[in-house]
C-alpha cells in the first residue's frame, strides 16, 4: 500500500502545499498526488491548514498513512526583519569566558534599534575552553547562581549561554552544567546554549544564539499552532520544519531552535526542482549511448514576477553554500546558507525602450502582482517581458492582438536581452568546464523562448510551480560533527572514519533510515602552531527519513489553549507597535565626506574606521586575521570614551628621538576568533617592555602590519594611553612573522619583546642570536598562551620610523575602503575604482574550482585553484585596468600570505605554471563585493578577482628580497614584480589638513 509525506512551503506571497507518494518516486509525475497554491495569511497557520486541507480532498489518500508532514516558514525570521516586539523578547547573554572576550561586548555587532529591543545584559562569567581542551576556568557556582538572580530581578526571563570554544567541548557539557545550576535558581528561565547553535566563532555563534533566545517564545505558541491544525486536520504523524540548508527537524527541536529555520525558502525550492527533474547526479548519457561518470553542473534557474534567483546544486543535492558569514535582520552569523544569485528580471520585468536609439533594456522595475492590470497583453500600457514572450508567439497568455503594433526591432532586441541576462547568470554560477544541466522552475520560465548558450541540457520540471513544497515534503535528515583531534601517535584515517560514524549515528538517532545515510561532506582543516598535529574535523551524514514499522495513531483532540502558549490567532489581535526600522542606521555621502583633520591631527571617525577596515583587508594579501572583529573593537571604544582621543599623525610630524611603541595580535585566527581578547593585553605588553626599559613615557604607537586585523589593532590601545597612532607600519603589507617587519630586515633590534595574555602572564624574550630564532621562542610560548596573545617588540626612536618604516599606510587603507565602498554605492566597477586611487594590476578574475590546506612550520598552507570565466562573462568583467581574456587557469599558493600567482592548466601542474606575480608584491583575492577574501575563508564556487599591488621599495632591495621575495619562502624562482610603479601612498593628513 503506498505510503505519504505532505509538504508545506510558507512564502511572502503565496503558501504551497504538495501530497507525495513515498513509493511513487519513480513514475511519471514522481509521486506527486496533489499540489494547491494558496494566499499566505497573516497568522500563518489558517493559510497552511488551508492549503493542507486543499491537497487531502484533491488526493482523497488514506490519512492514516500520511508519515510526515513538513513545512517551511518565514515567520520566525519575519520576527526579526520586522522587530515586532509582540514575538521578540529581551535576552541576557551569559558567557563563560573566564577574564577574555571583554574587548567586544554583547550585541556590538547588532543595529542599534535592534539592540535596543534585545538587549537584556550582558554577564561574564568564569568557563569556557582553549581549543587544546584545557579549561580557561573551572565553573564557579555559587557565581552562576547569584548571576541568576541578579537576571531574574532585572525582569528578563531569556538567556543565551555562551561558552568559549563550547562547539568543540564534548555534547557541551559545560554550558550545560551552567544551564542546570541557573535552572535550580530560577525555575522557568528561557535558556539556550550556543553549543546547539553554530560552529566556533564566538561572536557570530553568539548572535545567532541571541536571536534565537529572543524569538524562543514565538517558537513554543507557533509549534502549538501548527500541531493545532494538524489535529483539526485528522492527522497524527510526526510535524517537521525544513531547515536553512535543506535539511529538516523536528517540532520541538524547531521550537527550541527557531532560527535553523530561517532561510529554508530558497533551499527547498531548489531541492525540489532536482528531484522534480529525476536528476541523476554524477551521471550522464555519452553519444555512444553508455553512461560515463561525469558531474554535470546543475543550476536552478526560478523565474518569477520580478526576479530570476539562480543557485548551483552541488553532487550531494543540496545548494552550494554562501561564502563566509550570513546577516539575519542586520546582523551578522555563523549560518550555512544557500548561496542565491539574483537578478532583476521576471515575467512582470518592464521593457525600457530608449525612443532616441531604440536600445531596449529590461528590469530592474516590474509591474509585479499588477501584471494582469499593467501588462499590454492584459489592456494595459506598459510593455514588458510577457509582452514580448506573447508577441514572439511562444506563449499563449492574454491577448496577443494586443501587443500586434510592438515594433519588431523591439521585439527581437527585447529577446535578444533576455537571453543574454539569462546566460550571464548561468555563467556567474559556473565553476568548470563541465556540462550545465539548467532546471527551470518559477511561473516566469516561459521567458526562456530558445536554446541557451553555454547550456548542456535544459529541464522544466512538472509540476514546477509546486518545487519549494515539494522540496519540503523530501527533505532529509543530517548529522553534524565538529571536532579537534591531536593526531600526534594517532591514524589520521582512523580519526576521520571515528568522525564519519559519529555523524551516521547522529543522522539515525535524529530519524534516519541508517541504510540510506551518506556521509557528504567531510572537511578537515590543520591547526597552526600546534605541535600535537591538531586538526578540525568537520563531517555532515544525510539520509532520509525511515519508515516506521507501525503507523500512527488516530489524532488526539486539539491541544487546548492556555495563558503560557498563545497561539496567533491570539497574536493577530494584538496591535504591531509602529516602530522606526531597527536596521536603519545614517549613510554618509563619501563623495562629500572629510575626514576630520585639524593641525596636522586627524581624529578618528566611525566612517574612517570602517573605511580603513575594508582597505586592511585589501593590504592583507590573504593573511593578517579577519577585520570585523578588530573593527567592532575599535568601535566599541570610539563610542565609550575615544572621541579626540582616537587620532592619527603623519611620521614627518616624528622628532628624531620620540619613543614609539608596537602592539599587536599573536596567534591563530581561529583562536583569536573565538576567544576574543579581554582587552588589556596589548597595554600591558607595552607596559612591560617600556618598564623593562627605563622609558616613562612614549610619544606614539605604530602598526607592526597594515593588513588584516592588525591593522586595526592599535586603535583601542591608543585611547588607552591617549597616544596618537603614526600614519605606517613595519611591512606595507601583512607576512606570516615578526622578522618580516622592514625594521628587523634592517638591522633594527625587536628585543626586548613581550608576549602577554588577559589573565597577566607576560612572557619577555630579552635578547636572541637572531630574529629568526625570535619568532620561534614566541611561538613556542604562544601554545602555552592559547594561542592568542598580544606581541609587542622593542619601541624604536622617530629616525628609524622615518627611516625604515612604510609610511601613509592607514591613509592607503583608507583610500582603498572609500573606493570600494563609492563602487559598491554607485554600482561601477570595483577594480576600476581601486586603481583610480592606487597602482596595480588586476591578474585575473574566475571560480574558484579547488582549495588545499595543510600545516608546514607552524603556518596555514595550501593553493587555490581559479578557472576563466565563460565568453559571454567576459564582456562584463572586463575593466580599464585589464580586459579579462586569458583561457588559462591561475593557481595561487599560500603561507598565511598570498606567495605568488602563476597561469597554469586546469590541474594546476607546476610543469604548466607560468609565474605572473610573487611577493613582496601585494597579491590580493577579492569577492564579488571588493572585499578582500583571506586564504581562511577561501572557498569552493567563489568569483574572485586577483589584484596585485607593487610593494614598498624597502622590499626591492637585496636585503629586503632576501626576507620577503620568494627566497624567503624558500621558493625556487626569481622575483616577479607586477610591473607598476610604486608610487606612495596619499597622506590623508596632507589632504584635508588644508
Amino acid at each position: 500500500m503506498s505510503l505519504y509525506r505532505i509538504g508545506v512551503d510558507v512564502g511572502g506571497t503565496n503558501t504551497d502545499a504538495v501530497v507525495l507518494d513515498v513509493r511513487g518516486r519513480d513514475t511519471p509525475s514522481r509521486g506527486v498526488l496533489a499540489s494547491h497554491k494558496a494566499s499566505t495569511t497573516s497568522d500563518i497557520t489558517s493559510g497552511i491548514e488551508a492549503a493542507i486541507r486543499a491537497v487531502l480532498q484533491e488526493s482523497q489518500i488514506d490519512q492514516t498513512r500520511v508519515l510526515s508532514v513538513t513545512i517551511g516558514t518565514t515567520h520566525f525570521i519575519n520576527a526579526l526583519v520586522e522587530a515586532d516586539t509582540r514575538r521578540l523578547d529581551r535576552v541576557a547573554v551569559v558567557r563563560l569566558c573566564g577574564p577574555f572576550t571583554r574587548q567586544i561586548p554583547p550585541f556590538s555587532d547588532f543595529p542599534l534599534g535592534l539592540r535596543d529591543i534585545l538587549d537584556g545584559g550582558a554577564y561574564y562569567l568564569d568557563g569556557g575552553f582553549e581549543i587544546d581542551g584545557r579549561e580557561i576556568a573551572s565553573l564557579n557556582h555559587e557565581q552562576i547562581r547569584q548571576t541568576a538572580q541578579d537576571i531574574s530581578a532585572s525582569g528578563v526571563k531569556t538567556i543565551a549561554l555562551v561558552g568559549v570554544f563550547s562547539p568543540l567541548d564534548c555534547e557541551g557539557l559545560q554550558e550545560e552544567q551552567c544551564r542546570r545550576i541557573l535552572l535550580e535558581e530560577v525555575p522557568g528561565l528561557r535558556i539556550v546554549c550556543s553549543h546547539d547553535i553554530g560552529p566556533t566563532g564566538l561572536l557570530e555563534r553568539e548572535n545567532a544564539t541571541i536571536l534565537n533566545a529572543a524569538i524562543l517564545r514565538t517558537g513554543q505558541r507557533v509549534k502549538h499552532g501548527f500541531q493545532r491544525a494538524m489535529a483539526r486536520l485528522g492527522l497524527a504523524c510526526p510535524l517537521y520544519l525544513s531547515q536553512n540548508d535543506g535539511t529538516l527537524i523536528d517540532a520541538d527541536t524547531a521550537a527550541k531552535f527557531p532560527i535553523k529555520t530561517f532561510a529554508s525558502g530558497p533551499t527547498n525550492s531548489m531541492t525540489g526542482a532536482a528531484f522534480l527533474a529525476g536528476i541523476d547526479h554524477g551521471k550522464r548519457e555519452s553519444e555512444s549511448g553508455s553512461e560515463e561518470e561525469v558531474q554535470p553542473q546543475v543550476i536552478v534557474v526560478d523565474i518569477g514576477g520580478t526576479t530570476t534567483d539562480v543557485c548551483a546544486l552541488l553532487p550531494s543535492g543540496f545548494p552550494r553554500q554562501a561564502p563566509g558569514f550570513v546577516e539575519v535582520g542586520g546582523v551578522r552569523t555563523a549560518f550555512s546558507m544557500p548561496e542565491v544569485v539574483s537578478i532583476g528580471l521576471g515575467g512582470g520585468s518592464i521593457v525600457h525602450v530608449d525612443p532616441d536609439t531604440g536600445e531596449v533594456e529590461i528590469g530592474p522595475s516590474s509591474v509585479g502582482h499588477a501584471i494582469q492590470q499593467e501588462a499590454k497583453i492584459f489592456g494595459g500600457n506598459t510593455l514588458t517581458t510577457s509582452d514580448i514572450v506573447v508577441a514572439l508567439g511562444k506563449a499563449t497568455l492574454g491577448d496577443a492582438a494586443l501587443v500586434e503594433d510592438v515594433p519588431h526591432p523591439t521585439v527581437q532586441s527585447a529577446r535578444w536581452r533576455m537571453k543574454k541576462m539569462l546566460e550571464g547568470v548561468i555563467e556567474q554560477m559556473k565553476v568548470s568546464v563541465a556540462p550545465v544541466h539548467v532546471l527551470l522552475v518559477g511561473g516566469g520560465a516561459l521567458l526562456v523562448t530558445e536554446d541557451l548558450d553555454g547550456v548542456d541540457k535544459c529541464i522544466q520540471p512538472i509540476h514546477q510551480g509546486a518545487a519549494n513544497a515539494v522540496g519540503a515534503a523530501i527533505a532529509k535528515v543530517s548529522g553534524d560533527i565538529d571536532i579537534v583531534e591531536m593526531l600526534e601517535g594517532k591514524d589520521e584515517n582512523a580519526v576521520v572514519e571515528i568522525a564519519r560514524q559519529k555523524a551516521i549515528d547522529i543522522a539515525v538517532a535524529k530519524g534516519a533510515a541508517r541504510e540510506d545515510v551518506r556521509v557528504v561532506e567531510v572537511n578537515k582543516m590543520s591547526l597552526q602552531y600546534m605541535h600535537q598535529g591538531a586538526m578540525r574535523i568537520q563531517v555532515r551524514a544525510v539520509g532520509p527519513l525511515a519508515v516506521p514499522t507501525e503507523l500512527t495513531p488516530p489524532p488526539s483532540p486539539p491541544l487546548p489553549y492556555s495563558d503560557e502558549i498563545e497561539d496567533d490567532e491570539a497574536e493577530k489581535n494584538i496591535p504591531k507597535p509602529q516602530a522606526s526600522n531597527p536596521q536603519a542606521t545614517p549613510v554618509v555621502d563619501l563623495e562629500t565626506y572629510r575626514p576630520d583633520v585639524k593641525k596636522g591631527i586627524w581624529y578618528v571617525s566611525e566612517t574612517d574606521l570602517e573605511l580603513i577596515a575594508t582597505g586592511c583587508g585589501i593590504l592583507g594579501t590573504g593573511g593578517g586575521g579577519p577585520t570585523h572583529h578588530e573593527y567592532l573593537k575599535a568601535l566599541h571604544v570610539l563610542r565609550n570614551g575615544g572621541q579626540g582621543k582616537m587620532r592619527i599623525i603623519s611620521p614627518k610630524s616624528l622628532n628624531d628621538d620620540d619613543t614609539i611603541c608596537f602592539g599587536s595580535w599573536y596567534g591563530s585566527p581561529s583562536v583569536i576568533n573565538e576567544r576574543i581578547a579581554g582587552g588589556t593585553e596589548i597595554s600591558n605588553g607595552i607596559k612591560a617592555v617600556n618598564k623593562i626599559l627605563g622609558h616613562k613615557s612614549f610619544q606614539g604607537i605604530m602598526l607592526d602590519e597594515i593588513g588584516g586585523g592588525n591593522g586595526m589593532s592599535a586603535f583601542p590601545t591608543s585611547v588607552h594611553f591617549n597616544v596618537p597612532i603614526v600614519d605606517g607600519d613595519a611591512m606595507g603589507r601583512a607576512y606570516p612573522t615578526m622578522y618580516h617587519a622592514t625594521f628587523s630586515v634592517y638591522g633594527h633590534s625587536l628585543v626586548p619583546c613581550v608576549l602577554s595574555d588577559a589573565r597577566g602572564n607576560t612572557s619577555v624574550v630579552m635578547s636572541t642570536d637572531s630574529d629568526v630564532r625570535l619568532e620561534k621562542i614566541l611561538r613556542t610560548t604562544a601554545i602555552e598562551l592559547g594561542l592568542a596573545c598580544a606581541v609587542c617588540a622593542n619601541p624604536l626612536p622617530g629616525s628609524a620610523i622615518k627611516s625604515h618604516g612604510v609610511p601613509n599606510t592607514l591613509s592607503q587603507a583608507w583610500y582603498l575602503g572609500r573606493a570600494v565602498h563609492m563602487a559598491q554605492r554607485k554600482k561601477i566597477n570595483l577594480i576600476d575604482a581601486i586603481f583610480d586611487v592606487c597602482a596595480g594590476k588586476l591578474l585575473f578574475t574566475g571560480n574558484i574550482i579547488d582549495v588545499r590546506r595543510h600545516v608546514g612550520g607552524g603556518y596555514t598552507m595550501g593553493s587555490v585553484l581559479i578557472a576563466p570565466l565563460g565568453e559571454d562573462e567576459r564582456e562584463h568583467s572586463s575593466t580599464r585596468a585589464q580586459p579579462v581574456t586569458n583561457d588559462q587557469h591561475m593557481i595561487i599558493p599560500f603561507q598565511n600570505e598570498y606567495l605568488y600567482a602563476a597561469s597554469t592548466d586546469a590541474d594546476g601542474s607546476e610543469a604548466s605554471q607560468q609565474v605572473v606575480c610573487t611577493v613582496p608584491d601585494l597579491i590580493s583575492i577579492l569577492g564579488q563585493d571588493g572585499e578582500a577574501i583571506g586564504s581562511q575563508d577561501l572557498r569552493y564556487g567563489l568569483r574572485v578577482n586577483v589584484i596585485a599591488l607593487p610593494a614598498h621599495p624597502l622590499w626591492k632591495t637585496e636585503r629586503g628580497l632576501a626576507v620577503g621575495g620568494p627566497a624567503g619562502f624558500d621558493l625556487d624562482m626569481p622575483f616577479v614584480g607586477v610591473g607598476s610603479d610604486f608610487t606612495e601612498a596619499r597622506s590623508v593628513i596632507d589632504e584635508f589638513g588644508v
